[in-house]
């Protein structure tokens, strides 16, 4: 039986399509006046991919310039959101599951506070943590380990949900932790996870 839930923030607990057009639209811009160093089909890759992934994976995966980097960098590190925010609807089916969760995100700190104080989801995780790539050298995986450690869980007490293969799901494959890889657009077909699924709701199935 799972004692703690670890789970991740975007476009796991709601959809990033959802707040992309404020979110991303200065973003968008910026990289648009770098068009001429990224081509269209790599740029276009690029903008989709950064509503599912951290900016700082993506600036590296389609070999942004230094310039562009530190620019996108920049704007982030200030940005917040601060509009009205729902999360999926089968949301309400984790946060009625009589167990510890802990929200472990990766990006901007300020950016993601501002979100979760919008989504009001702050009293449902005993712990929220902000994996901050500018701020430091914590990873993922660290800070599962630090989870199980302070709390005194074994890797098979916990259930770890997110959409991110590269990311939260390969750092709980790597500590032995059960995974439960949200799909809902059935994306990632041939992925190592322990469950796969394109509904939250399952989550109460799989807690045994």
């Amino acid at each position: 039986m799972k004692r703690a839930l670890i789970l991740d923030l975007d476009n796991t607990i709601y959809p990033v399509s959802s707040i992309a057009g404020h979110l991303f639209e200065r973003l968008f811009s910026l990289l648009d006046e770098y068009a001429e160093d990224i081509n269209y089909e790599a740029l276009i890759h690029a903008k989709d991919e950064l509503t599912r992934r951290p900016y700082h994976l993506v600036a590296d995966k389609y070999n942004f310039s230094n310039e562009l980097k530190n620019k996108g960098i920049g704007l982030l590190k200030e940005l917040t959101y601060d509009f009205p925010m729902q999360p999926f609807d089968e949301y309400h089916y984790i946060k009625s599951i009589p167990l510890p969760k802990f929200l472990v995100t990766t990006g901007f700190s300020k950016l993601q506070r501002s979100k979760v104080k919008m989504l009001g989801i702050e009293n449902d995780f005993q712990e929220i943590h902000i994996v901050d790539p500018e701020i430091s050298k914590q990873t993922k995986k660290d800070v599962f380990a630090d989870i199980m450690e302070r709390h005194g869980y074994y890797a098979g007490d916990v259930l770890v949900i997110g959409d991110d293969p590269e990311s939260e799901i390969k750092s709980a494959n790597e500590l032995g932790i059960d995974t439960f890889l949200f799909d809902p657009e059935n994306i990632h077909s041939s992925v190592q996870s322990t469950y796969k699924t394109s509904r939250l709701k399952d989550v109460t199935d799989r807690l045994s």
